[in-house]
């Protein structure tokens, strides 16, 4: 393809026993055994045909008995048996019958090497899938003896045997994609993605942005696939048919419904079965590519409906275009609008798809009908339908590359990224990168509930902010102005970053959800194991700044958002600095853009220099307590940065912004409330959350991180301090610690509460913080099934996940890693044992370990510690100290020890 626009040229042409959630993730055991039968029909129907992974196909990959039926009714009933070379744990055993209806296996037990047995009744006559969960059984072998059917050959297609999860599971078995599916976003479910990849392709059944948006567990139809689900951004969409299917009917007319008990779904990949088509997909990806296997098990015509002209979640693809380049190559773009959260008014997404079999004929279709047998389509409302005629039981390989650019550069990635065929190569490549990730934070101990939410904490911190770059280095450029009301209409500039020597970017552009109070999660925890992520993503909000001046609060793919309030891209770029992470980018450099951002006219007070004005004179952003808090927190960030690259007056000047927030503590209530700008109180209502950002009163006063002593002296001292903390927690535990936005005294489902829990340390009562702490893990964030998990609402691309992480390891950081001395807030893990890999290009030591004695649900209170075999008296871990690598020693008890747990950094002095 030659650089020019792809539209000119397309117009110039024309239920189970167990919670259901316990067992997304898994892989099938059952093609490692040895299969043996009571008889076969013949050939064609051997006894490896039950665990050749070929399901659903009549009369083609089953295993039939060669039966007989007695004039008196009695018929021949068959078993069968699978034997493993060890011994393995299993809980579940998915059977599928034979597909024709009139050869039925209906029922029959299931007897395991253990001498127990379980009755399995009802097998669909179908071919669907028949899911039988059981307590976990240590077996060598499982027979499986049928006991009754209808007609003569009965049999199965397919036996599928799932591990039960246990020392030899594999870190991606432990995700469960499922959890809180039900109330997520849009682009919550990804599970064809790498590590913050630019393809991102998941199944979606609930076309709606927020609260259960996406890939939602309780919705069974398949609407598409969509291979790009960034901040406000999907596209395109694909649905594999079959037969005749009218696509200007659009979703509605084309769904398939689908059932859990077929699906594999875990980081990297996803298997299901779509019911109406008869058709499996499977689908795994690399950074920039989608690869999709699919099987029609039906003789009807093969299809592919390419769709770049419908709504999906908050965003719409319009103006698309289309062409066919070869019998086994199209290329398309389009435009993606009506994004509901501001940012660029049109995004441009490009790509290019591949197959594995010619395209025998193309239907197009948009706003003006279905336009049959084209070369090329164009419009609103646009797709083609891809024809590959019949093919019953032949594999269709298709691959779509994406580029934020253009088509050329999505070739180039496809080129670079996946010139070969070899599906199974792409999902074990995708699947070893996903486990290294996960397999840098090794846990020992706990509940294989706690693993499985503790993995999948990490899949979700792990999974979002998506790269924007092209693997040649461009990126689009969407931040000049002007904005109108949060959007522009600005054109696409098209950029490179800086190569290195061997032509490679040195860091990657991303497009991200916001950044807003990432101080409390996701800044410490990619530090702890990922450092290069903030290293990387260090460098890209300065590129930003460069291109527009302004350092991103959430960036759409090239552009501003300006979610939320703010500057918190500050809060990323010092903590980064002040652990020695930033490698990418000058730290000179990345201080003036985070001092012209604090700025009037930068992005702290982007909604109105006037009022970053009166803040800079009176203390307090007047009509919001929560933008004061946030100001003073970043200011003072900005002060720490200062004071060590040696720029005195600056840090001075930004250490007393950061300071001046005290006229808004209100005396007679004990919290901090909002004031006009005349310094009248804007209300006196605790719980009211006007004047506050998504908080109020009782959940936002303590978010004064770097000024608690303050804070605790204006409340009286320390035991007020706590005092007044624990009734907030008392008030909000019988609700799990959990409100919508600015409800009750305590929420963890959003960013302003994630520190509250471990402040009861900086009123002299770090007991209090150990026993909240592991209060919010088990009741906010320890659910595991599609309804429960993070507490509903803003997850928002693994904040939470990160905050539930930190928890399960007992590490946190109320300065975000921004103090002087960065340190970590030491509290009682709920592991035994923890180990993590240091990464070398960062960090000195090899690994920090974390050993927990005496742990259990009752002992969560800190006895005593050692590091590195010297006491420890501190609730508080250097920053340097982790870098070195080493060892800390936690021993637990069910009664505090109020001895332990020293101040070392941000003391307050007395109790007053």
């Amino acid at each position: 393809m030659t650089k020019i626009t792809l539209r000119k040229i397309v117009t110039s042409l024309i239920g189970s026993i167990m919670p259901l959630a316990m067992f997304a993730g898994r892989d099938n055991v059952a093609p490692q055994a040895k299969v043996s039968v009571s008889d076969i029909l013949g050939i064609g129907f051997e006894a490896r045909n039950l665990v050749d992974g070929k399901v659903m196909y009549a009369n083609e990959g089953e295993w039939a008995c060669k039966g007989s039926v007695t004039s008196w009714g009695v018929m021949h009933l068959p078993w069968a048996q699978l034997d493993w070379d060890n011994e393995i744990d299993v809980d579940r055993i998915v059977l599928y019958d034979r597909v024709s209806e009139l050869e039925h296996l209906a029922g029959g037990t299931l007897h395991f090497s253990d001498g127990s047995k379980v009755s399995v009744t009802a097998i669909p006559n179908d071919g669907s899938p028949k899911e039988v969960c059981f307590p976990s059984k240590k077996i060598k072998w499982v027979r499986f003896e049928a006991t009754d059917g209808a007609g003569k050959n009965i049999g199965l297609s397919e036996i599928e045997v799932f591990r039960t999860r246990g020392e030899n599971t594999e870190y991606v078995e432990w995700v469960d994609p499922y959890i809180e599916t039900t109330r997520g976003r849009w682009f919550y479910c990804t599970p064809a993605a790498r590590p913050f990849g630019m393809v991102a392709a998941h199944a979606f059944t609930r076309n709606k942005n927020q609260g259960g948006g996406g890939y939602n567990y309780n919705f069974n139809e398949v609407l598409g696939f969509s291979q790009v689900n960034e901040w406000m951004v999907s596209g395109p969409n694909i649905m594999p048919v079959s037969g005749g299917v009218n696509p200007t009917q659009g979703m509605d007319g084309w769904k398939s419904e689908f059932k859990h008990e077929s699906e594999i779904i875990q980081p990297g990949y996803h298997r299901l079965f779509l019911d109406r088509y008869k058709t499996w997909v499977e689908y795994t990806a690399t950074d920039r590519v989608t690869f999709y296997r699919l099987n029609y098990t039906s003789d009807k015509n093969a299809k592919l409906l390419v769709d770049i002209g419908s709504v999906l979640g908050n965003c719409s693809m319009d103006k698309g275009a289309l062409l066919r380049i070869s019998d086994k190559r199209i290329v398309g773009e389009f435009m993606t609008t009506e994004r509901f959260w501001g940012g660029p008014d049109s995004l441009k997404l490009c790509f290019v798809l591949d197959c594995s079999v010619p395209i025998k004929k193309i239907d197009g279709w948009s706003e003006k009908g279905i336009n049959p047998d084209v070369e090329a389509i164009s419009g609103n409302n646009a797709g083609m339908v891809l024809d590959f005629g019949e093919l019953e039981g032949s594999e269709v390989l298709f691959k779509i590359a994406l580029s934020y650019t253009t088509v050329d550069n999505a070739i180039e990635n496809l080129n670079t990224e996946l010139p070969h065929w070899d599906f199974e190569k792409i999902r074990k490549d995708t699947r070893d990168i996903w486990n290294e990730m996960f397999g840098r934070i090794a846990v020992e101990g706990g509940s294989q509930a706690q693993h499985i939410k503790f993995y999948t904490d990490l899949w979700h911190a792990l999974l979002g902010r998506h790269k924007i770059t092209d693997v040649n280095g461009y990126y689009p450029d969407y931040t000049a102005g002007p904005y109108v009301n949060k959007r522009t209409a600005a054109p696409m500039k098209i950029r490179r970053v800086p190569m290195d020597k061997t032509g490679k970017p040195t860091f990657n552009m991303y497009g991200f959800d916001g950044l807003w109070l990432t101080q409390w999660n996701l800044n410490i925890l990619w530090g702890l194991a990922w450092p290069e992520v903030l290293d990387d993503l260090s460098a890209c909000l300065i590129q930003y700044a460069d291109n527009g001046g302004l350092l991103p609060r959430g960036a759409c793919s090239g552009g501003y958002s300006f979610i939320m309030t703010g500057c918190p891209a500050t809060n990323m770029l010092v903590s980064t600095y002040m652990k020695d992470l930033m490698k990418k980018t000058k730290p000179s450099h990345a201080y003036e853009a985070i001092k012209r951002n604090h700025a009037p006219g930068g992005m702290m007070s982007y909604e109105s220099a006037d009022d970053l004005k009166f803040y800079v004179k009176k203390g307090y952003c007047p009509g919001n307590a929560g933008k004061t808090l946030e100001w003073a927190f970043q200011d003072w960030g900005l002060s720490r940065m200062a004071l060590r690259m040696g720029k005195k007056s600056d840090a001075a000047l930004y250490e007393k912004r950061s300071r001046a927030w005290t006229p808004l503590f209100n005396k007679n209530i004990g919290l901090i409330l909002p004031k006009k700008e005349n310094g009248e109180w804007l209300h006196t209502d605790p719980l009211n959350g006007q004047g506050w950002v998504e908080a109020n009163a009782w959940q936002a006063t303590w978010s004064v991180s770097h000024d608690l002593p303050k804070l605790v002296e204006l409340m009286g001292g320390g035991d007020a301090f706590c005092e007044k903390l624990n009734y907030a927690f008392e008030q909000a535990r019988p609700t799990d610690f959990v409100h919508a936005y600015s409800g009750g005294y305590v929420s963890y489902a959003n960013q302003p509460g994630c520190s509250n829990a471990h402040l009861f340390t900086y009123g002299g009562q770090p007991w209090l913080t150990q026993y909240w702490v592991r209060q919010v893990k088990e009741h906010a964030y320890g659910g595991i099934t599609p309804d429960k998990g993070y507490g509903g609402h803003d997850e928002d691309e693994g904040q939470m996940g990160a905050v539930s992480a930190l928890m399960s390891l007992g590490l946190f950081s109320v300065t975000g890693t921004e103090y002087d001395s960065p340190y970590y807030d030491i509290t009682s893990p709920i592991f035994d044992k923890i180990t993590i890999k240091l990464n070398k290009d960062y960090y000195s030591g090899d690994e920090f370990v974390i050993n927990v004695h005496n742990n259990s649900a009752d002992n969560c209170y800190i006895q005593k510690a050692e590091l590195n075999g010297t006491d420890w008296i501190y609730a508080q871990l250097d920053h340097v100290d982790f870098a070195k690598g080493g060892t800390l020693n936690l021993w637990l008890g069910n009664m505090p020890n109020k001895s332990w747990g020293k101040l070392k950094y941000l003391g307050f002095k007395t109790n007053k």
